[in-house]
């Protein structure tokens, strides 16, 4: 069994990152460090994993006794984490966090999209968790990056649900302001944008063109919808033959040829792709649940690869389809 360790134990893609390892079959779970929750059981705040589990919060850290840790911690306390504390020489860990997403000499942390690094994240021993607008973005990208096709200025517009901002009450999160209304924030200035571009110059390093990112916030809880508009000649018959060929091996990622909605992916790993043409525009369409696919989802795929095991186990779930 995996002997597993999480900090951070109290935010959302903590609570779906509980109730996915505590449904693995080759996961244990051997604390869930919460200092603000310490001695309350992990009931008490995931209400949902009633009749689930009996864990409690701890504010102890037995890093000795476990395989893997994960960090569902607030940007930037990862690292203050890591640099404060003797971890073990062995200890795996990733971060889901925007920490070590940036390749630096100062770090070896891996970027954990397995479309992209898989082989890479196999073998690692640190890796970063992605983004969630990054992942849904970027699967919707890299086949065009592997044919070098990305050579202007990509026009990207993606709503996602109120979990992404995270479980702190806020003004533009609470249920009054929320509900039925919609907005735009951080137009062009994501800061997910430098890993999207980090990802797609790494397949074509000739990349330099603007994601013009436009994302908003919508009135669901969960999940994220984006399309994307790129500028080509070339066929859509030829296009879909590039995703399919890029994304064959991938046990998440699906090419639809009919439209597709939100809720065919929502609670579940999955992406899903549309692709159309118009004129000499390319119109991708991508879907991901941000807290699984986006977040947690993601991060036990990147478990598994890192200890060998077969990349769905524990992902199968089903969607909230109605």
């Amino acid at each position: 069994m995996i002997r597993a360790g999480i900090i951070g134990g109290a935010g959302y893609t903590a609570g779906e990152l509980i109730r996915l390892l505590l449904n693995h079959p080759e996961t244990e779970i051997v604390f869930v460090n919460s200092s603000s929750n310490a001695g309350n059981r992990i009931t008490d705040v995931h209400e949902g994993l009633y009749g689930e589990t009996d864990l409690r919060f701890t504010d102890q850290l037995p890093l000795d006794e476990i395989d893997v840790l994960f960090f569902c911690t607030a940007h930037g306390d990862t690292k203050k984490f890591i640099e404060s504390h003797n971890i073990p020489e062995d200890l795996k860990i990733i971060d889901l966090s925007m920490d070590y997403r940036i390749k630096s000499d100062d770090h070896d942390f891996i970027y954990g999209l397995p479309e992209l690094n898989r082989r890479a994240t196999c073998t690692a021993k640190h890796v970063a968790n992605p983004g969630c607008f990054a992942t849904c973005i970027q699967l919707g990208l890299l086949p065009l990056a592997k044919n070098l096709m990305l050579t202007d200025d990509i026009m990207v517009n993606a709503i996602t649900g109120s979990t992404g901002a995270g479980v702190k009450p806020g003004a533009t999160s609470h249920f009054s302001w929320r509900n039925n209304n919609i907005s735009v924030y951080k137009a062009f200035d994501h800061q997910h944008i430098p890993e999207i571009k980090q990802s797609l110059k790494q397949l074509q390093t000739s990349f330099d063109s603007e994601i013009d990112f436009i994302p908003y916030r919508g009135d669901f809880p969960r999940g994220i919808f984006a399309t994307l508009v790129i500028k080509t000649k070339v066929s859509l018959e030829e296009i879909v033959r590039m995703y399919q060929e890029y994304y064959e091996k991938d046990s998440f990622v699906h090419i639809v040829d009919k439209n597709i909605d939100l809720k065919q992916v929502v609670n579940t790993n999955k992406c899903l792709i549309h692709l159309e043409k118009h004129g000499d525009k390319l119109l991708v369409i991508s879907c991901i649940d941000n807290l699984l696919k986006g977040a947690s989802g993601q991060a036990v795929h990147n478990m598994n690869l890192m200890f060998n095991l077969e990349e769905t186990v524990g992902l199968r779930l089903k969607p909230s389809a109605f």
